[in-house]
């Protein structure tokens, strides 16, 4: 807890957290309606899993005792914060899921015997037909996306963009088979993964997500993956120790025009087939069980919408006879539809319908009363439970044991199990690819002295990226992953067993001349959505991390560059300045296997060669985002497939050019607030002296609740319920912050602060927006100014969703100083009020339209 002089409800504060996303109009355009399409370029794939007559015969015996309620049902997947176990009891829902950053009873250090225990009450609750009639199991699907990446303590592997790199499908079988383990451990069935988009956009958020941008090891890897998860079949196929597996998300997810998550690919459909559909044809072939549709469109058409590619494709033409799962309200993204009503989700072949927040139950009485009505057919109801059913019965979950007495359930020793951390650590280690080694400096004699700087040396969190955890991967810490290693922890190992020094200074400051210089840098954790960019550009408009490194160097220091990223970036200058550099992606929670390849032993032995190989070609300017393997004009910087080895020349120049033109359609302002917050701001919620950091998606503090919401992505907006309180009256504002801002260019340019707001309750006669600075050379002072927009509000239709412009010369006049920014937007009131905030951030020329007007002063 953090107290404070304020009444202040709500701040965004500086500190480090990020994250970015372009909201997706939820339409379909013209595109499809002429659409040609040719079945035939799709094949009838050869899977090895066939249709047994004994599991049909048992299929048709349940359905055929079910109500139309229960089948249902069966196609409601709600998620863990938005029903009970009551509720499953009542309805019997045929699954149910986590969503990322969603644990047992709203705990983010729940236990794996907390998960456990959550498992077996809705497993048994689902059983119980004393109210619904059902006995059916549940199923309860995680996003296992890089281990048992939800559960405190799990391995978490390199992300697949890592993976991809290592080059090594047998490791990757292994890495799937021990995810598979310790999700058994925690009771859960079903993992949502993976991944086999083939990323054509680096701009994409999800890029991380992307094994490769050559559909061939897309296909390859997607195979060995699901083989791990779900075993062979006339071996061990959906065995005690195996989860069902998803292959997400069909179709095209990898190829939206200009990389937006969510966005229209509208690629033809023979590259559609080449490109984005090898991972299916890899995955289906060896018997995934589900596949997830994906929220994008094809030319202009939503797939969860997309009777052709759901149904004639997939399961008529290529042969899959598991269930399709939606994506999160995906559904409700479908032009006519809405969350809590989408008959047509269901006629274009989606089995399941994954539907967060309230909107399950309305949907589940909509879709009862379609289906009455005729809008559904029953027979498409009766195919998507046959599918469900099929998938529950080779899954064994008729008989095996309820989750907590499952082989695995509960054995917490293999959570994070040491010979689960080796092979994360072979993994890392086999990830790494060596763009640049001037002299050969790597690998580095540990008998020497190390500065060990950058912000990600000592950062899991950093180095494990999106879905760690939480959602995003933020608001963590090196404690959130015990049992892990950070890149700083294995480089201490390495040095001091073989006599050497080290030393940590994030901000690379040292006493004693270093003989070389380790820097760990790179991007904050994202997730879908958020991670979306519109450039190559690494830290563009800040460069900090180059600022470092050129620092070192200009000292005379030889300089090891660590990058974590989810992507290829374009950073130049940072390679200018490095002597060596290495890629590392997001190695997740074993950090010491970096240093494994980063040193030689104290004999002088090479102890493991560099051999990772890039799986995306390397952007050589910052718009070079769509540079692909095989491009008919395909000139990156460095290409497809290239790594060094310890021994070979280092063939990149360093006298890169470090500049280039940007056009002024590229200076959009500068966006605080797109779902999470971007660096250096931070959430805290205020109450009368007190003050709370909100790390969680719900927060009750005092008088003040917080919870995210969905506006047009998942969990992009956040509602703000504050309750009056006689505390608040007399009180100072005041912020939290850990350095000022240079926000300058915000206060000129006709720029405006713009944020979408959404009333949902009676405005108070106060409404306060405003800000606060560092006054001007007294670091202990501060200044601020605050605009009243009680008035605009009550003026304001509510539950409908607004923009709010302020000329930021208001907040000028008002004695905020934006080069000495602490805090860009703080809101404050006495009142009762309800409101949800979405997209904040600042924007260039708009003053003149602005809802409030001030003049330049």
């Amino acid at each position: 807890m953090t107290y404070f002089k304020s009444f202040l409800l709500l701040s965004i504060a500086t500190a480090v957290t990020v994250g970015c996303s372009k909201p997706i109009e939820e339409v379909d355009t013209v595109h499809a309606e002429s659409l040609q399409t040719n079945i035939n370029i799709w094949p009838t794939l050869e899977i090895d899993v066939k249709k047994s007559d004994e599991i049909e015969d048992r299929v048709k015996r349940i359905l055929a005792d079910m109500t139309l309620e229960q089948k249902i049902a069966q196609m409601i997947q709600p998620e863990i914060r938005d029903i009970t176990v009551e509720d499953m009891r009542k309805y019997g829902f045929g699954s149910y899921l986590n969503g990322g950053g969603a644990f047992p009873h709203d705990n983010k250090h729940s236990t794996p015997q907390d998960w456990v225990d959550f498992a077996e009450e809705m497993y048994q609750a689902s059983v119980d037909d004393s109210i619904d009639g059902s006995t059916i199991p549940t199923m309860w699907g995680t996003d296992a996306v890089h281990g048992h990446n939800n559960v405190i303590g799990a391995t978490l592997f390199p992300h697949n963009i890592g993976l991809g790199a290592a080059h090594n499908p047998e490791l990757i079988e292994k890495i799937a088979s021990i995810t598979a383990t310790e999700v058994m451990v925690t009771g859960i069935d079903w993992v949502f993964a993976p991944t086999v988009a083939t990323v054509r956009d680096d701009r994409w958020g999800r890029t991380y997500e992307s094994y490769s941008e050559n559909p061939d090891v897309v296909k390859t890897y997607s195979k060995a993956i699901v083989k791990g998860l779900q075993g062979s079949p006339g071996n061990d196929f959906l065995g005690d120790n195996r989860v069902i597996s998803t292959i997400k998300h069909f179709i095209g997810d990898g190829g939206t025009l200009n990389g937006d998550d969510q966005g229209d690919n509208i690629d033809s459909e023979q590259d559609l087939f080449d490109i984005h559909a090898q991972g299916y044809v890899g995955g289906l072939s060896v018997g995934a069980q589900s596949v997830m549709a994906s929220f994008n469109s094809w030319h202009g058409k939503k797939i969860h919408g997309s009777k052709y590619l759901l149904n004639d494709v997939l399961k008529e033409k290529m042969g899959f006879d598991g269930f399709v799962v939606g994506d999160w309200n995906g559904h409700g993204q479908i032009k006519g539809c809405s969350n809590s009503n989408c008959a047509q989700a269901a006629n274009a072949g989606l089995d399941i319908y994954m539907v967060p927040t309230d909107a399950w139950k309305p949907l589940y009485e909509n879709l009862i009363q379609q289906v009455k009505d005729g809008v559904i057919p029953m027979e498409r109801i009766d195919d998507a439970v046959t599918r469900i059913l099929r998938v529950k019965i080779r899954a064994g979950l008729f008989e095996k044991p309820s989750p907590a007495n499952r082989l695995f359930s509960g054995k917490t020793e293999l959570i994070g199990h040491e010979k689960h951390r080796d092979i994360a650590n072979q993994a890392v280690r086999e990830s790494l690819v060596l763009l640049k080694n001037n002299g050969n400096i790597l690998p580095l004699n540990p008998n020497v002295n190390v500065l060990v700087a950058g912000d990600a040396a000592d950062n899991i969190g950093k180095q494990s990226g999106g879905w760690s955890i939480t959602w995003q991967g933020t608001n963590n810490t090196n404690d959130d992953f015990p049992g892990g290693s950070s890149i700083y922890d294995g480089i201490k190992e390495q040095v001091t067993a073989a006599g050497g020094q080290v030393v940590l200074s994030e901000a690379g400051q040292y006493a004693e001349k270093p003989d070389v210089a380790i820097v760990v840098f790179g991007e904050e954790p994202y997730a879908e959505g958020h991670g979306d960019r519109e450039h190559l550009d690494y830290q563009r408009g800040s460069k900090s991390d180059l600022a470092l490194l050129q620092k070192l160097k200009a000292d005379g220091i030889p300089v090891v560059s660590v990058f974590i990223s989810g992507r290829p970036l374009w950073l130049n200058a940072e390679l200018n300045a490095s002597d060596a550099f290495v890629a590392a992606w997001l190695p997740g929670s074993e950090g010491r296997g970096v240093a494994e390849v980063l040193f030689r032993n104290p004999q002088g032995d090479i102890q493991y060669d560099m051999t990772g190989r890039l799986s995306f070609s390397w952007p050589a300017t910052p718009t070079q985002a769509t540079v692909n393997l095989n491009d008919d004009i395909y000139e990156p910087l460095l290409p497809y497939g290239f790594g060094l080895s310890y021994g070979d020349e280092s063939t990149l120049a360093s006298n890169l050019n470090e500049t280039y033109v940007v056009d002024e359609e590229d200076l959009k302002g500068r966006s605080i607030f797109t779902g999470t917050m971007q660096k250096p701001w931070q959430l805290w919620l205020f109450s009368g002296e007190k003050a709370e950091l909100v790390t969680a998606s719900t927060v009750s503090f005092n008088t003040v609740n917080y919870r995210t919401v969905d506006r047009k992505v998942q969990e992009d907006a956040f509602r703000l319920s504050l309750k009056a309180s006689n505390d608040f009256s007399g009180v100072k504002i005041a912020s939290k912050s850990y350095f000022r801002e240079d926000m300058y260019p915000q206060s000129q340019n006709g720029s405006v602060l713009s944020v979408m707001l959404k009333t949902e309750s009676g405005i108070p006669d106060s409404v306060m927006l405003g800000m606060n600075c560092e006054s001007e050379g007294d670091p202990s002072g501060s200044c601020s100014g605050d605009i009243d927009i009680s008035d605009y509000l009550k003026g304001l239709e509510e539950n409908t969703w607004t923009e709010l412009t302020i000329d930021t010369a208001c907040f000028v006049q008002k004695g905020i100083k934006f080069e000495n920014m602490i805090t860009p937007f703080q809101l404050r009131t006495k009142g009762d009020l309800q409101l949800s905030i979405s997209d904040i951030a600042f924007e260039f020329g708009r003053a003149q339209d602005a809802n409030f007007k001030c003049a330049t002063p």
